[in-house]
C-alpha cells in the first residue's frame, strides 16, 4: 500500500480546523451533565465551555482561542509506504490549518521565544500499526491556560495515592 505525504497532510490540514471547531456529541453531552451537576462558579464555566462549542459550530470560529500547538499521532503499520517528506508534509499541513482554521498563532520557538507565525512545528508521534494499518489522530494543545504541569519525584512507597494526591493538588492550585 503507497500513500503520499501529501495525502496524510491534507486529512491533518482538515482533522486540525475540525477539531478546533467541533466538539464530539459524547463530549457535549459530559459538558451538559456537568452542568446539571454543579453549582456557582464551577456551572458558569461549563456554561461558557457550552456556549463557545455551540457558536464555534454555528459560526466557524475556533471553540477556544487558545488554539495551541497540534499534536499529531500518526500510526503506518507494515506494508504502508510512504512517498515524500513526512515532516514537510504535517508542518504545511499545520500552517495550512492556522489560515484556512482562524487559528491564533501561539507556538514560538523553544530557544529564540519568537512567534513561528504558522504554529509550526507539530509534535509529531509516528507509531507502528497492524498490517496495512493508516491511522490519524490529531490533539490541539492548549500552550497557556491549560498549562499546568508539574515534575515531582515520590518516592515508590508514596505508590497509587502519591500520584492521586499530586494530581489533585495540581487541580486545586489550577482551579478552572
Amino acid at each position: 500500500m503507497k500513500i503520499s505525504a501529501q495525502e496524510l497532510g491534507s486529512v491533518v490540514e482538515g482533522l486540525i480546523i475540525r477539531a478546533n471547531r467541533h466538539l464530539p456529541p459524547d463530549v457535549v453531552a459530559a459538558l451538559e451533565g456537568a452542568r446539571e451537576r454543579e453549582s456557582g462558579p464551577a456551572r458558569a464555566v461549563v456554561e461558557i465551555l457550552l456556549e463557545n462549542a455551540r457558536l464555534a459550530a454555528e459560526t466557524g470560529v475556533p471553540i477556544c482561542q487558545d488554539t495551541g500547538i497540534d499534536v499529531i499521532f500518526l500510526t503506518l503499520g507494515s506494508g504502508v509506504e510512504l512517498q515524500g517528506d513526512l515532516h514537510d508534509a504535517l508542518c504545511r499541513a499545520v500552517a495550512g490549518a492556522t489560515r484556512q482554521g482562524r487559528l491564533r498563532a501561539s507556538v514560538c520557538h523553544p530557544l529564540t521565544r519568537k512567534n513561528t507565525g504558522d504554529n509550526t512545528p507539530p509534535v509529531i508521534h509516528l507509531l507502528p500499526g497492524a498490517p496495512g494499518e493508516v491511522r490519524v489522530t490529531v490533539l490541539p494543545k492548549g500552550c497557556g491556560s491549560e498549562n499546568m504541569s508539574r515534575l515531582v519525584m515520590l518516592p515508590p512507597a508514596r505508590g497509587v495515592d502519591g500520584v492521586v494526591d499530586v494530581v489533585v493538588e495540581a487541580v486545586r492550585e489550577a482551579w478552572a
